[in-house]
């Protein structure tokens, strides 16, 4: 276990402490919430000001051409595809995480004809579950079902003949664990089926391959280890090889091989603009580029180092001075296996993420009883991980949590 000054020398010789400086980050406040909403980089605000008063208020409609507006979703697009190892013209930003994830699914589906299964595990994240409901109610007539397997060891001898597309979600949001994304789509591929992952708690926290690993399709969402803002426009993935084989099912003009020519009939652009749709949201896309170029300045290897390194810190320090109090570890014990994240189950963890907050310690909590804690390698600090620590260790010991207003829930937990 690390001592106080073992703590303090590891901040003088973070490789990535420099980028502390660049997030607009409230004195007095610990902020373990990243893998939810990132931190503001300083840089954003005054870009959107100058979206807003020069390219939107003083050029007007002129901004589309002249500040490449038009051209943002696939620009951007090719940033992000240099953190999850996808190639130039494999990812546009476009809509929500949600929104591309119904587009890749029902492109997916007709593309694997006679087969009737999306496969995933029970605790994906809840709104792809629902999405591929959805998706799977729409192809009904085709007797298209959803099926999911209790654990994710099971996912592989789940993948059969019927099953079209096995969507999983790379970094499970609940617990952290983390799949083995070149062996689970080698055995998809293997079966004939597509692979779709869901990025949103892998993309900027860990190193992603999706070309060494030869994946079909995926999504990801910008307002997370991103730190494009809260909503910030998501990302789809479509690798070069499936992109003029498969069709969105939004056909929007942007997605248009001409979209001024103004036709009355849709003929789909080539490549991955097929798969934009409606305009898109300039003032988002901008602040979203700002926490992109941040992201490429860092060494993604670097960002995975200290995220394994403060997540052991913290787990190893609440088992160490937090015991006796009801905690269980749910996250990997296993640094390789485990995203930049650490959860902790209790029974009254809703009430005592609650007490964290008062404090000035950020975290959230998922349901049923998780006290989840996400670390952003590019503006935590060690000396953050034992402050936080020393601060549950209060609350606990105190039963500072055990008040009412800590038990009513809130509409976002």
């Amino acid at each position: 276990m690390l001592s106080p000054s073992e703590i303090a020398a590891l901040d003088r010789d973070d490789e990535l402490a420099g980028f502390r400086d660049r997030f607009a980050l409230p004195d007095g406040v610990v902020y373990l919430d990243g893998n939810s909403l990132g931190a503001l980089p300083k840089a954003t605000a005054a870009r959107v000001a100058a979206i807003v008063a020069t390219e939107w208020g003083t050029d007007l409609i002129r901004s589309w051409n002249k500040h490449a507006w038009v051209e943002m979703p696939r620009r951007i697009g090719d940033k992000i595809a240099r953190l999850i190892g996808a190639a130039p013209g494999e990812v546009a930003v476009a809509d929500s995480t949600s929104v591309n994830l119904f587009k890749l699914l029902a492109a997916a589906l007709p593309h694997r004809p006679g087969r009737r299964v999306i496969l995933s595990e029970r605790d994906n994240f809840p709104t792809d579950l629902y999405i591929a409901q959805g998706v799977a109610a729409l192809f009904g007539g085709g007797g298209v079902e959803l099926r999911t397997v209790a654990s994710p060891d099971e996912v592989e001898a789940a993948i059969d003949g019927d099953t079209a597309v096995v969507m999983l979600t790379h970094v499970n949001y609940r617990n952290g664990r983390i799949h083995d994304m070149a062996r689970i789509t080698a055995r998809a591929h293997e079966a004939g089926a597509l692979m779709l992952w869901d990025l949103a708690h892998s993309a900027g926290a860990l190193p992603v391959d999706l070309g060494g690993c030869d994946a079909d399709l995926a999504i990801g969402c910008g307002y997370k280890y991103l730190n494009g803002g809260p909503g910030a426009p998501a990302f789809l993935y479509v690798a070069k090889r499936l992109q003029d084989r498969i069709a969105s099912p939004i056909t929007g003009w942007f997605g248009h091989a001409a979209p001024f020519a103004f036709d009355p009939g849709y003929r789909p652009a080539d490549g991955i603009a097929r798969f934009l749709a409606g305009t898109p949201p300039v003032l988002s896309l901008g602040a979203l580029e700002v926490g992109i170029d941040l992201m490429l300045e860092a060494d993604i290897a670097a960002i995975r180092r200290k995220s394994q390194r403060l997540c052991t810190l913290f787990q190893d320090l609440v088992e160490r001075d937090c015991a006796g109090h009801g905690l269980t570890l749910v996250s990997p014990r296993d640094a390789d296996r485990r995203g930049s994240q650490v959860c902790f189950a209790h029974p009254d963890g809703y009430a005592i993420m609650q007490a964290l907050i008062a404090r000035g310690v950020i975290g959230d909590f998922r349901a049923p009883d998780i006290l989840r804690f996400g670390f952003a390698p590019l503006y935590l600090r060690y000396a953050d991980i034992a402050e936080a620590v020393a601060i549950l260790r209060d609350i606990l010991e105190t039963r500072a949590w055990d008040r009412p207003e800590y038990c009513v829930r809130a509409a976002v937990t």
